[in-house]
């Protein structure tokens, strides 16, 4: 048996054409969704995500607000700015692409960003709100994830779902996303106890570690469904000098397991953005009291 690929590139390009849909029906009654993302630094890295990012929203129909910052920024300069968005009733959504320099604090940066244009989902109220049933803004990634999983397997009503990874960004959230589904979920992370016997009982196996290859195919359940978030540069194997992506799920083994399983490249990555444009959309609705789009939110 070979799993069927989950193509998340795909998914993604239909939530972006949803959304741009949505965007039209909002902008008809008289708003325009808009996006700040605000850029401390010159990370090479985070240039080119902030670029994906302005390139989508603008695709989308939304307004597009970039704030780029020097990396010696005080914090209260970089503070005054995200009041002054907070304020702004042309800003829907804002991000503060990470990572920052040293001297700034990641978790005092997001508890400054009204959680009702929280898009990434990461402070304190929206993952109370998530854990309580609540109306949360969701991580984008999580969100995306779970989409997937929509898709594929509809209801997942009694599932028994593992999460390997128990971050605050990934892990803890896409728990608390699965437990509204009705999954049974464990939480697996790097002091689990015999860990391949933990995912061998997982009907759906969901690894976010960062540890390239980690989840070998006979820890996958046959019929599995498997969603690697993982992503490491290797050096390639073929191409001296040259690197390639892979997951933290060992694809060539895996796909002759599972049921289904996203690929890396491919799979999840593409989810992220698309999931960021459907929030601040999300967020828009809500602000001005306008319908919530369906089947872009947890």
């Amino acid at each position: 048996m070979t799993a069927e690929i989950i193509d998340g590139k795909a998914f993604a390009a239909g939530i972006r054409e949803k959304v741009a849909a949505e965007v039209a029906r909002v902008k008809a009654a008289g708003v325009t969704p808009g996006l700040a993302v605000i850029l401390v630094g010159e990370d090479p890295a985070s240039e080119v995500y902030v670029g994906h990012k302005h390139k989508a929203t603008v695709a989308a129909g939304m307004e597009s607000f970039e704030y780029r910052l020097p990396a010696d920024v005080p914090e209260a300069e970089l503070f005054a700015l995200i009041d002054r968005l907070n304020a702004d009733p042309a800003v829907h959504g804002i991000l503060c692409q990470f990572p920052v320099p040293d001297h700034l604090d990641e978790r005092r940066t997001v508890a400054r960003i009204d959680p009702a244009k929280d898009v990434d989902g990461l402070s304190v109220v929206n993952a109370g709100l998530l854990a309580t049933g609540g109306d949360a803004l969701t991580p984008c990634t999580p969100l995306g994830c779970l989409m997937l999983l929509r898709d594929r397997l509809g209801d997942m009503s009694g599932l028994s779902a593992v999460v390997i990874g128990r971050s605050n960004l990934f892990g803890k959230p896409m728990a608390q996303l699965l437990l509204r589904e009705n999954c049974t979920v464990t939480m697996a992370h790097s002091r689990t106890r015999d860990l391949d016997q933990v995912c061998r009982g997982a009907d759906i196996l969901v690894a976010a570690v960062g540890r390239a290859q980690m989840v070998k195919g006979d820890w996958v359940k046959p019929g599995a469904t498997v969603i690697d978030v993982g992503i490491t540069r290797v050096p390639h194997p073929d191409l001296p000098g040259k690197t390639r992506l892979v997951g933290d799920v060992d694809f060539a083994e895996a796909v002759e397991v599972a049921g289904a399983i996203t690929p890396v490249p491919g799979g999840v990555g593409p989810m992220t953005i698309a999931c960021l444009l459907a929030n601040t959309l999300t967020a828009c609705c809500r602000t001005h009291g306008l319908p919530a789009p369906e089947g872009l939110t947890a």
